[in-house]
């Protein structure tokens, strides 16, 4: 299990000139099988379950069949497993996921909503959902996030705000009209539309 990016300070990663990619191979696939875990939710959890679906696309928007994502966040309350905090981690919910895309670089995963957490301040960082992407070419994981597009707490986020205007809009999962529980968000790889990165 690749151990989770604790919250606090990120730096916005530059983007990147558009380059060629070489397929190394799909080695982030070969074995994880047993390890992929879609669905974090448990009849015992208590918060709202939701999904989100989406694609990974390169450049030139064609899908990536051989990406893995990671998922980590805090649970309902916004009780994470790497800080102290007054209140326990709820051990009823797993917290971590890895999810493959598929041959149209599609992937989707359930889970449960997560809650505010307490930044580095005094601030709240919204709800959201953390990423870490591994692909072909990759030498190193690449480092996002999913927010969601009907909480207000959005406005107030620390890390958004860091976050030139015009890009935001990368990291925000948006809600499927007519389905509240489910939403779309795709990670774009380079090019005019490409994801927000984060270094720590």
């Amino acid at each position: 299990m690749t151990e989770a990016p604790e919250p606090g300070p990120l730096a916005v990663s530059p983007s990147l000139p558009v380059t060629s990619y070489q397929t190394v191979g799909p080695y982030f696939k070969i074995g994880l099988e047993a390890f992929y875990r879609n669905d974090l939710t448990n009849p015992n959890t208590p918060g709202r379950i939701v999904e989100v679906a989406g694609a990974v696309l390169d450049a030139d928007r064609a899908p990536v069949p051989d990406a893995v994502l990671e998922i980590w966040h805090a649970d309902s309350s916004g009780r994470h497993m790497v800080q102290p905090q007054a209140k326990p981690f709820d051990d009823t919910f797993i917290g971590f996921g890895r999810v493959p895309t598929n041959e149209a670089g599609e992937f989707q995963f359930r889970t449960i909503k997560p809650g505010a957490i307490q930044a580095s301040g005094p601030e709240l960082q919204a709800p959201h959902i953390l990423v870490s992407v591994f692909m072909r070419g990759l030498l190193y994981r690449l480092i996002t996030r999913i927010y969601f597009s009907d909480e207000p707490g959005n406005a107030d986020d620390p890390v958004l705000r860091s976050v030139e205007q015009h890009r935001r809009g990368s990291l925000i999962a948006q809600a499927v009209q007519g389905r509240p529980d489910r939403y779309e968000w795709n990670i774009y790889l380079q090019g005019e539309n490409e994801t927000v990165f984060f270094e720590l």
